[in-house]
């Protein structure tokens, strides 16, 4: 599993800088479908005939491993028994996948024990990327254009709530992301 790329180059501080990341140049030519970021936790769901048979959670190499070269994110089983992975196991549960095609489909898990619940919901859940996200129609495509949009950009999902972001979809597969927070002065 590939990291998305963020929009622009990062500086020092982890804030955007106002020069595109080379491997989004594609977003800027107005290709792609903007979606809305969801703040959760990253899962991946296995489907088959509308049932969920294997749920993984992602997971980030640590300090260590980045050290020894390991930079991109993979996924691994989630523990229905652990703890740690109780929400998620509750996301699941709550979500109808019945009419999801067989298949691995990532999503993010959300709710009220998730992440903060930056979007106030009441349950537990889980959202594909691929069948479900939110799209936005008219997103400007450049640094101050995007700076503005975000500040005050509305969650599709959750009326009334912020959106954390944007996630751009190219057909082809490739995407790239831009978060409020990524922002100098915007509020995470």
């Amino acid at each position: 599993m590939r990291k998305i790329p963020t929009l622009f180059v990062r500086d020092a501080r982890f804030k955007v800088t106002d020069v595109p990341h080379p491997d989004c140049d594609w977003v800027f030519a107005g290709a792609g479908t903007a979606t809305e970021k969801l703040d959760g936790t990253n899962i991946r769901l296995t489907i088959r005939a509308g049932q969920v048979v294997r749920v993984e959670k992602r997971r980030n190499p640590d300090k260590r491993q980045k050290a020894l070269g390991i930079h991109e994110p993979w996924y691994l089983d989630a523990d229905p028994y652990g703890p740690a992975d109780r929400f998620i196991f509750e996301a699941v549960q709550n979500t109808d996948v019945r009419s999801w095609p067989d298949g691995e489909h990532s999503a993010e898990a959300l709710g009220p024990k998730i992440q903060g619940n930056p979007l106030a919901l009441s349950l537990h859940q889980c959202v594909a990327f691929d069948l479900h996200a939110p799209a936005y129609e008219q997103v400007p495509r450049d640094f101050h254009g995007l700076r503005a949009f975000l500040a005050t950009l509305s969650s599709l999902f959750q009326p009334g709530a912020l959106a954390e972001g944007l996630v751009f979809h190219h057909p082809d597969g490739r995407r790239a992301k831009i978060k409020r927070k990524d922002f100098e002065g915007l509020p995470a």
